[in-house]
């Protein structure tokens, strides 16, 4: 089962670098692709893609791997192309796991209290019901964070993502005062991080696209939607790991998106659950979504035993605990 979800959503994530391919490279260009690909590369595995007039052509699957490859050979700072990367969280199914935050704490490297993405305890008012809420950046379309930072640490990709150079951060913090969501975080001390060092790793050391590899004292991390994920094809680790399928992700441009094990329609998805964005009203647009916790999946109750103050933290190869309570996890 696992598995077949795997394939699923690289099948969903593929499909729109392909067609993303298939846009940069133009109509021209696929007539060539295509009356050459018998070659002495070929696989026998044949792949459709399409071309920019919609039509569908067949080609040999190692060719397409080629051109990807060469097509994803970009600056990381400038992102995808026809690509705008939206999140959906759905409340009602959330029930305060904390796999998603595991997750993403072990694959960033993220040590002490710095964990990116945060559930928090919610009660709308006294008589309302209350209810988990996962947080983290919320990649606006208009980033107060990315207008303040004087070093041009901070930027926004065409894509959508906000990510943050760790090489160019000096830790003024302009960003971390303008972001309306507090979703950002400083590395007051050096990060103690572990890494399982690998030829992948040492090529993207210090690339934004690898953001909090390694972390730096001084600097600000966040959530960074990760993008080495998608630049494979994958979702990121909290789509992934969260076991109730909380998390939908895919491309805004397609109105597709996915939490792993079914695909649906962005726009129906949010007009049925009367989707919504945090603090409309200040004019950041940002790329998540969030569905109101109506007819959860579980009492809210039942979520406690998972929940404290701190937020549980995990180190590469090391049991999750509490950093300041361990036997609070």
């Amino acid at each position: 089962m696992e598995d077949k979800s795997k394939e699923t959503r690289r099948k969903f994530l593929d499909t729109g670098l392909k067609v993303g391919l298939a846009t940069a490279l133009g109509g021209a260009a696929l007539t060539q692709f295509k009356e050459g690909f018998a070659s002495e590369g070929d696989t026998g595995a044949k792949m459709q893609l399409m071309t920019t007039d919609g039509t569908l052509i067949e080609v040999d699957a190692s060719q397409v791997e080629e051109n990807l490859a060469s097509h994803m050979e970009r600056d990381p700072r400038e992102g995808f192309e026809n690509t705008k990367f939206v999140m959906v969280v759905d409340l009602a199914k959330c029930e305060n796991a904390l796999a998603c935050q595991r997750s993403c704490n072990k694959h960033h490297y993220i040590t002490g209290e710095n964990a990116w993405l945060k559930v928090y305890n919610m009660q709308d008012n006294e008589t309302s019901s209350p209810y988990w809420m996962p947080t983290m950046c919320q990649h606006c379309d208009k980033p107060a964070c990315v207008t303040v930072c004087p070093v041009d640490a901070t930027f926004k990709r065409k894509d959508g993502l906000v990510l943050i150079d760790n090489e160019r951060c000096i830790g003024c913090r302009f960003c971390m005062a303008a972001c309306p969501y507090s979703t950002r975080v400083f590395n007051w001390s050096e990060p103690q991080q572990q890494f399982e060092m690998n030829m992948e790793m040492v090529d993207h050391l210090h690339s934004p696209e690898y953001a909090g590899m390694p972390s730096k004292m001084g600097t600000v991390d966040k959530c960074d939607f990760c993008p080495h994920q998608t630049a494979k094809g994958e979702l990121p680790h909290c789509v992934t790991a969260c076991p109730n399928g909380v998390f939908y992700f895919g491309n805004k441009y397609e109105d597709t998106v996915t939490n792993g094990n079914e695909t649906v329609r962005l726009s129906k998805l949010l007009e049925k659950n009367s989707g919504y964005r945090l603090f409309e009203d200040l004019g950041t647009e940002p790329s998540v979504y969030y569905l109101p916790p109506k007819d959860r999946i579980t009492p809210f109750e039942d979520g406690l035993e998972n929940y404290n103050e701190f937020e549980s933290v995990e180190k590469p190869g090391e049991p999750v605990e509490n950093a300041d309570n361990p036997e609070a996890s």
